[in-house]
């Protein structure tokens, strides 16, 4: 997820572009990781402290590409400005939706998870045109209406929380529990959305390694705090040897290769047709729900996630009037 907002950067090599089926693939695959880390935290929620969790995942990370942090040598000087706006994106885009998604995935589903990350597009959307004063077409409000409606019909779904309690005080408070799970991972989809729009005027002037591995390195400063408080009791040869497995894959999934798969596959298709790509992402959020965790969809959740898909086609299809991509 983290390496989202890098997508709209230009490259600065001049090495061979890829094949477009090739790109086309790198973009699928892409997403398809953003989808699987974000379902796949769930069970690492299970297993470790948030803070603790978070604090493991950008150290993890921040050694993995602690070359990236070297400034290249035809990189201008970080302005004041520029240096606010790369601690602003790690606050959003690292440790608020770091909160946010993994306390939200914590209380609801992988499923539900996926279907209200189908709103980034449309969030992203809004974002640019209240902030950077980008247009946007009749379809984008459609897929934002569509994105609230799946939303909204989620919301009113309680079978996938309730299914397996027999008390129906019980089931109510899974419900409230599972609809305040919802709302963090909204919370997630506009720090989201920040991240993405901040990102767009950063890849200005940094290259995306290292926009990733400063914001990385100030998410790891924000978490440590309480990422050393709880390390300090807590019984760590109680995680199985597949936890470290997965977490070393979240850690390297969220601020590596994402990065760089998304790069590969915009440098030979353009940025608004690949923005069709992030359909993959609430797809494989919610397969990987249902394969490995266990999860169901009732009918209403298939709908839901149906007209959620549909904003997210409609938000990211390129205008055929457009001269240049619309950037989302």
């Amino acid at each position: 997820m983290m390496a989202v907002c890098n997508r709209h950067a230009r490259p600065t090599s001049v090495k061979p572009q890829p094949s477009r089926l090739v790109a086309y693939f790198c973009l699928a695959l892409c997403m398809s990781l953003v989808g699987t880390y974000v379902a796949l935290s769930k069970p690492l929620v299970a297993a470790l402290p948030v803070f603790l969790l978070a604090w493991l995942r950008f150290g993890i990370a921040g050694i993995a590409m602690a070359h990236w942090l070297i400034k290249p040598a035809g990189e201008p000087p970080m302005t004041g400005a520029t240096k606010k706006l790369v601690f602003l994106e790690s606050f959003l885009g690292n440790f608020l939706f770091s909160i946010c998604m993994l306390y939200g995935v914590s209380m609801t589903s992988a499923v539900s998870a996926g279907v209200i990350l189908a709103a980034i597009p449309a969030v992203v959307a809004i974002m640019g045109w209240f902030f950077l004063g980008e247009r946007i077409e009749r379809r984008v409000w459609v897929a934002i209406a569509c994105a609230a409606v799946g939303i909204g019909l989620l919301a009113l779904s309680k079978s996938e929380h309730s299914t397996h309690i027999n008390s129906g005080l019980d089931a109510d408070l899974a419900h409230k529990k599972a609809l305040i799970g919802n709302l963090l991972v909204f919370g997630a989809v506009l720090c989201e959305g920040a991240y993405v729009v901040i990102g767009k005027r950063l890849t200005g002037t940094l290259s995306p390694k290292r926009i990733s591995s400063m914001i990385n390195l100030w998410g790891f400063v924000l978490m440590t705090p309480a990422g050393i408080y709880l390390a300090s009791d807590f019984d760590f040869a109680s995680v199985t040897v597949g936890t470290w497995l997965l977490l070393v894959f979240y850690a390297l999934a969220a601020s590596m290769w994402t990065v760089w798969l998304w790069m590969t596959g915009v440098k030979t298709v353009p940025a608004a047709k690949a923005g069709v790509f992030a359909v993959m992402l609430p797809v494989s959020a919610a397969l990987v729900g249902v394969w490995l965790l266990g999860e169901t969809l009732s009918g209403l959740q298939l709908l839901a996630f149906g007209i959620a898909l549909l904003g997210v086609v409609l938000a990211t299809l390129p205008s055929r009037t457009a001269s240049a991509p619309p950037g989302v």
